[in-house]
């Protein structure tokens, strides 16, 4: 049993529990094989339209996040904003839309053409399904955070950290970018005390309205 000790903040309290841990790896490499396998076309057309928009810049885009136990590895998207994307952050960061260690803007000027229709549809999550595959993610568990982010927690927010984090959890089906971060933090802390087989499942079916488009995602 892990937890993480705050004086001022609740701690979770994490089971280990080796069925569900099994469980949990055998879907997640089924769900990813299938998912990789079904979505190869959406994948090449996507491609298509990332590289007629702008050239120069790659169809994926690999960034550092923090894992399990605070363990580095490389995610990937498909590319949603422009080439220098990540030089142009540090004017931004005076207009973020979230509350905390983290950074959403709702007209991002980075943002590509393609890249609205894919973020808003999520699409642009989906090479996701590698790092699952890898075992650097689940299908289901927390986001994911930069390292810029995890410089910014407190012990209570690295308790997100307990778990391998997910291609959407509680957070997304729970209001997503409505939700400040100390919301999203008190949702994964939820997740990871409350975590099931049938609970990862329920997540899933109600993460699929979201991968069709709502007003969440940007």
């Amino acid at each position: 049993m892990q937890t993480i000790a705050n004086s001022n903040q609740p701690t979770v309290a994490m089971r280990e529990d080796p069925f569900y841990e099994s469980t949990k790896r055998l879907i997640d490499i089924a769900g990813a094989l299938a998912g990789l396998i079904l979505l190869l076309p959406l994948f090449i057309i996507i491609a298509i339209l990332i590289k007629k928009e702008d050239s120069k810049g790659p169809v994926f885009f690999k960034q550092i996040r923090v894992g399990k136990n605070e363990k580095e590895f490389h995610m990937f998207k498909f590319r949603s904003m422009v080439s220098d994307a990540e030089e142009k952050l540090l004017e931004l960061l005076q207009f973020n839309e979230i509350e905390g260690a983290m950074f959403k803007m709702k007209e991002d000027p980075r943002i590509t053409k393609i890249g609205k229709f894919i973020r808003k549809t999520s699409i642009d999550e989906l090479p996701q399904l590698w790092n699952v595959l890898k075992g650097d993610m689940s299908l289901v568990g927390p986001r994911p955070p930069l390292p810029r982010e995890v410089a910014e927690y407190n012990n209570y927010h690295k308790q997100r950290l307990l778990v391998t984090p997910g291609c959407t959890g509680l957070w997304q089906v729970s209001g997503r970018n409505h939700v400040t971060f100390e919301e999203m933090v008190k949702l994964d802390i939820q997740y990871i005390s409350e975590r099931s087989v049938f609970f990862d499942i329920k997540i899933i079916f109600r993460t699929i309205k979201v991968l069709f488009g709502t007003d969440n995602a940007y």
